[in-house]
Parts: structure tokens; C-alpha cells; sequence
């Protein structure tokens, strides 16, 4: 059985026991959160919401509560000698899911 969730603007497709690298989400490491923006439960009957499914949830466990990879942001303009470097870290929740219940 799997899921479309969404969080965080974005959408993303899991099943039983995947790790999962969501945007951050306030919690402590170890806490069970439920996630209650279900588009879509497939398996042997697909179900789909329009746009969410009622009743339908996504339970998962914090793994990790930390920063994402280095984004590198390099801004200039030719013959002017305009150079601008910018670094990024996004901060990011690692989800372990633990049910899915439609």
C-alpha cells in the first residue's frame, strides 16, 4: 500500500517503513506526527481525493531533525565587475512512516 501526501508545498509518494526528507516540520525527534493531507491511497483499490481524501492519514515517526546539503547561489553581471556568493541550507525533518490508514 502507498500514499500521495503533501507537505511543505510538495507532494510525495510513500509507503510502510520509507525514510522520508520532508520540509521541516516542528516536533522532536522520536515524536509520532499524523499527516492528514492525503491526495491519493493506491494498493489493490486506488482511492482518490479531490483534492484531499477524507479521513485519510499518513502516521510517521521523526528520525532526524537537521539541515539539508549546501545550495551554492552565484549572482554576477558581465563587464561590470559585479560578483555576488551566497550559500543556503535548508533546514529538513527525516520521516520514518510507520501506518497508512485510508
Amino acid at each position: 500500500m502507498y500514499a500521495v501526501i503533501k507537505t511543505g508545498g510538495k507532494q510525495y509518494k510513500v509507503s510502510e517503513g520509507d525514510l522520508v526528507k520532508v520540509e521541516k516540520i516542528e516536533g522532536a525527534v522520536g515524536e509520532t506526527i499524523e499527516l492528514d493531507e492525503v491526495l491519493m491511497v493506491g494498493g489493490e483499490e486506488v482511492k482518490i481525493g479531490a483534492p484531499l481524501l477524507p479521513g485519510a492519514k499518513v502516521v510517521a515517526r521523526i528520525v532526524e531533525q537537521g539541515k539539508d546539503k549546501k545550495i551554492l547561489i552565484f549572482k554576477s553581471k558581465r563587464r561590470k565587475t559585479y560578483r555576488k556568493k551566497q550559500g543556503h541550507r535548508q533546514p529538513i525533518t527525516r520521516l520514518q512512516v510507520t501506518g497508512i490508514e485510508a
